[in-house]
């Protein structure tokens, strides 16, 4: 499966990032604090959306999505299922942002 390296030593940081054959620009930054991340999502200069959280399991923009948005699902997960959560010690580690692709998740 494909996914989505997160640079956590370059965190606060942006990228571009080609997803189903369109450009978008991620965002990235953690809340030491609360030991979460969010990512902000950006496409040909316009922001679609600030402070998405990484939830665990949860796909990235589900609540707001429009043909603006990644046509693939973007989902936090521990493909060995030790991990239940997205934290500093597990994003990266265990856990990754997984491009659900089609072909994927025809079971």
């Amino acid at each position: 499966m494909e996914y989505i390296d997160i640079e956590k030593d370059l965190i606060p940081y942006r990228f571009d990032i080609s997803i189903a054959d369109e450009l978008f620009t991620f965002e990235v930054q953690y809340n030491a604090d609360y030991d979460f991340f969010t990512v902000d999502l950006e496409r040909d200069g316009e922001v679609l959306i600030y402070g998405e959280k990484l939830v665990y399991g949860q796909t990235l923009f589900y609540d707001t999505q429009d043909n603006r948005f990644p046509k693939i699902p973007i989902v936090p997960y521990d493909l060995s299922e030790h991990s239940s959560a997205v934290t500093w010690e597990t994003l990266g580690v265990s856990v990754f942002l997984y491009l659900l692709l089609e072909d994927e998740t025809d079971g």
